[in-house]
């Protein structure tokens, strides 16, 4: 078949909703905000909002993101120690 630049004109395309999408089901408005912000806190939005919110230099950044990994081992290591029992 031959390509024909008009075959396309007619054809709408159907938009899919871009980025994230809560459905309100019959009218209960304060579920869906519910349900958005759980998948806004899963998603990392706050967090990354609160991070904006002062400027912070690379090496404290670094820093922190250097705690909070030190945190996260020593708290998987407190967990292996109580589920080998020693």
């Amino acid at each position: 078949m031959r390509y024909n630049k008009y075959n396309n004109r007619n054809k709408q395309k159907q938009e899919q909703p871009q980025g994230m999408t809560v459905v309100v089901r019959n009218g209960d408005v304060n579920g869906a905000l519910r349900v958005l912000k759980k998948k806004l806190m899963k998603d990392g939005f706050f967090q990354e909002l609160r991070e904006r919110t002062f400027y912070e230099s690379r090496g404290t950044k670094r820093r922190k993101e250097k705690a909070a990994a030190t945190r996260r081992y020593k708290r998987k290591m407190q967990k292996r120690k109580e589920e080998l029992g020693y």
